[in-house]
């Protein structure tokens, strides 16, 4: 049997050494710090000759082409507590990565370096999520929180190969939740018949509430933009608005939860029109704010503010609308109105549009979604029956 060709300077070397699994193979190579000195690597492990002589090619190559990255010792944790200092996303987007980080990665990858994480310790990390990860100890973590998950800590980790501190990113080798089995709940949406129905309840029983489930019902709006919306922002002679802001809520550990403003979701302001019964309604909304305190009505006043002139809590704002709901459904009967959730409200305005034969990009640029594409997306569903309705439209163009 020929020996092994004895290696050339700069090509590094191989050795074997005996482990109590039986032998087992280093490679030895110089690379270059990105400080310009230089330092002798060993990478242990490999099982054959030629498993290590194929990994010391690859390593060598890197080191001549400049591409070999030194092994960052730093801890995950560490790590991604100075990438979230540096992030540019909205306060509301940050406390929720900070959530996220604490809840779910730190406990469990934390203590690793990050150059020792593999595809596959990010998959068994996934699933130990979706079986045992709910913060509570009630179970795991639906596959669309997990894909969330997971979608920081790749971007945190593609970071880091662009700062030099990882040569490949170990979320490229790993598979998360697919899109869909991470798919958001099933949207519901109201017909125009149990809509209405649900608004004249509602007049009647709360006028104050009532006007923001309308306005939101008649715009498209999100929530946290129906809630940031400022009379300035409303003429009530042209019958439009303006979408310039959403309020968000913050929330860190230790030091509660903050209502802040900021951009809609795609930072991108939108002017909406509103049709003459919401006009009318908005009207007599703001006579009556107005009688109650002139500070209620001022340009800079919150349209959907509390009596104080301050910010509705979101997610009470969405309380407040379900238990509604439940008592309109006692009142009016569980069969002339399904259960639905505040955001729904936004999916019944798409969806009425669309099914009335409103073009998708108007319904699109009502909603403030980033392309039409996204419109088609989310509602290619929406009323089975119209491609029966296409259907016949088409046939009653042969028959002329």
């Amino acid at each position: 049997m020929a020996k092994p060709r004895r290696r050339q300077a700069g090509e590094g070397g191989i050795s074997e050494y005996m482990t109590k699994a039986g032998p087992r193979f280093l490679i030895k190579f110089t690379a270059q710090r990105a400080d310009g000195t230089k330092r002798v690597v060993l990478k242990r492990g490999f099982k054959t000759r030629r498993d290590a002589a194929a990994a010391l090619r690859a390593e060598v190559r890197k080191a001549e082409m400049g591409e070999w990255v030194e092994p960052s010792k730093q801890r995950l944790d560490a790590y991604l507590a100075e990438w979230i200092q540096g992030q540019r996303l909205s306060p509301a987007t940050l406390a929720s990565y900070r959530k996220n980080i604490r809840l779910h990665v730190d406990p469990y990858l934390g203590a690793q370096p990050v150059a020792r994480l593999t595809g596959p310790s990010v998959d068994a990390w996934m699933r130990m999520l979706e079986e045992s990860g709910r913060a509570d100890g009630q179970g795991g973590l639906s596959a669309r929180t997990v894909r969330y998950v997971f979608t920081i800590l790749r971007s945190a980790l593609g970071d880091a190969v662009k700062q030099g501190r990882l040569s490949v990113n170990p979320t490229d080798r790993s598979t998360p939740p697919s899109p869909s089995e991470a798919r958001p709940p099933e949207m519901q949406a109201w017909t125009a018949a149990e809509l209405g129905r649900f608004l004249r309840w509602a007049q009647a029983r709360d006028a104050d509430l009532a006007m923001g489930w309308r306005l939101l019902a008649a715009t498209g709006m999100r929530r946290g933009e129906a809630l940031a919306l400022r009379w300035r922002d409303v003429d009530l002679d042209a019958g439009r608005l303006q979408v310039r802001r959403s309020l968000g809520v913050v929330k860190a550990k230790g030091a509660g939860e903050q209502l802040v403003e900021g951009s809609t979701k795609t930072g991108q302001a939108r002017v909406v029109d509103i049709d003459a019964d919401t006009v009318g309604s908005l009207r007599a909304y703001r006579a009556a704010r107005g009688r109650l305190a002139l500070d209620l009505v001022r340009d800079a006043a919150l349209v959907l503010g509390n009596l104080e002139g301050t910010h509705r809590h979101p997610e009470r704002y969405s309380r407040r609308f379900v238990e509604q709901v439940v008592q309109a459904r006692r009142a009016l009967g569980e069969d002339q109105l399904p259960r639905i959730r505040l955001h729904d409200l936004r999916h019944t305005h798409a969806t009425l549009l669309l099914a009335a034969g409103e073009p998708v990009k108007v319904v699109s640029e009502r909603l403030g979604h980033a392309s039409a594409t996204i419109t088609l997306t989310v509602y290619q569903h929406v009323h089975p029956g119209m491609g029966r309705q296409a259907a016949d439209r088409f046939a009653a163009l042969l028959r002329g």
